[in-house]
This record gives C-alpha cells, sequence and structure tokens, in this order.
C-alpha cells in the first residue's frame, strides 16, 4: 500500500462506481477521522491537519465530481501528494473562514505574510510553519489568501517528544494583527502522532 510510502497513486483509488455507491458512508467515516485533526484558533482560523487519508479522499472526490479521468489525475495527485506528511512532518490546510465578503477583505489585507508566523510550541521548543512552495500566498499588496498550506518539520527528538504526549503542545500565530495560541487536546496529539514514521 502506499500510505507507507506517503505518496497517493492510482492503484489507491477506488473504482468510481464502486466509490459513488459507497460515498456517503466514505464521507461519514472521513468526517469521524477528521474530527480531532481540525483545530480552531482564534475568531477566524481553522487548520485542517492532512494525512494520506484526507489527501486521498479529496483525490478521489475530486475525480468523482469532475470527471476528468488519468488526465485529471494527474494534475490532482501534483496539487495533493506535497501535503501528505513525509513521516518527520505535520501538514495542514489553515482556512481563514469570515462569511462577510467585506469582512473577509479588510481582514486579509491587513495579514500579508501570516503563513510565515504560524508556528507549533513543544514545551518551549518553537517548530516554525514553512508554507507550501507550490504559490505565494501573500500578494505583492501584502494581501493574505484565505487559504494557506504549510509544513511543520519536526526533529526526531521533537517527534519522540510529540508521540509521548506528556507535554504542553501549543498551536499559535504571531502576526501583529493576529496573534492566539491554543493547546493540543490529547485526541488531537493522539491523532497527529499517527503521520509520524
Amino acid at each position: 500500500m502506499s500510505k507507507e510510502k506517503r505518496k497517493i497513486e492510482k492503484s489507491d483509488l477506488i473504482a468510481e462506481k464502486i466509490y459513488s455507491n459507497t460515498r456517503r458512508q466514505i464521507r461519514k467515516k472521513l468526517v469521524e477521522y477528521k474530527k480531532n485533526r481540525r483545530i480552531a484558533l482564534g475568531p477566524y482560523a481553522t487548520f485542517y491537519f492532512e494525512s494520506f487519508e484526507t489527501m486521498l479522499a479529496q483525490v478521489q472526490e475530486m475525480l468523482h465530481i469532475e470527471k476528468g479521468g488519468d488526465e485529471q489525475l494527474e494534475d490532482e495527485l501534483k496539487a495533493y501528494n506535497p501535503l501528505v506528511p513525509n513521516g518527520k512532518e505535520l501538514t495542514a490546510t489553515l482556512m481563514f473562514e469570515i462569511d462577510n465578503p467585506v469582512s473577509r477583505a479588510s481582514f486579509l489585507s491587513k495579514v500579508g505574510g501570516i503563513e510565515k508566523k504560524v508556528f507549533i510550541k513543544i514545551d518551549n521548543e518553537i517548530i516554525k510553519a514553512m508554507p507550501e512552495k507550490d504559490l505565494d500566498r501573500t500578494s505583492a499588496e501584502g494581501k493574505a489568501s484565505s487559504v494557506q498550506f504549510i509544513h511543520f518539520k519536526f526533529n526526531d527528538n521533537q517527534i519522540a517528544q510529540f508521540k509521548l504526549g506528556k507535554l504542553s503542545i501549543e498551536l499559535g500565530i504571531n502576526h501583529r494583527e493576529y496573534s492566539h495560541t491554543t493547546k493540543l487536546t490529547e485526541e488531537n496529539m493522539k491523532s497527529l502522532s499517527s503521520d509520524f514514521i
């Protein structure tokens, strides 16, 4: 299975007809799985920690909706495989969720570079987020995107500490316009620990 290789391949996908017939059950299971991988931070930010399973589900769903076949599959794998954690990192989709379009535009215009101000703190050690290299998520005018893709790269000692789950682990953003931290729950840590080798 490709999960150990940390890469989604065509052979990991369910045939479209089977997926169509079992989609409701698959999505229900996924919602349950993702529950402890979703972490809200402050009034607007939500982190969705990705995994082989969440990215496989995303690829499968995109193919189901758009029905683009092998040509589309190639693009989806290129887009989503970089977000499958490599065994020494956590990856997340960070979304700034503001319903009002005027408020959203105003907020995003003030938080340029916010993707570089995200961190995980284990005890007193800080692991800074690294934005996904696919494209610049802050415009030249200083406007941030409402969706950010980020990586937290861990060393072996940090992974061991994280897996023990006994220390206080915090997730935070320290941008001058948006500064919040939250502690990971035991359930969060247990779920995210499975992303490490």
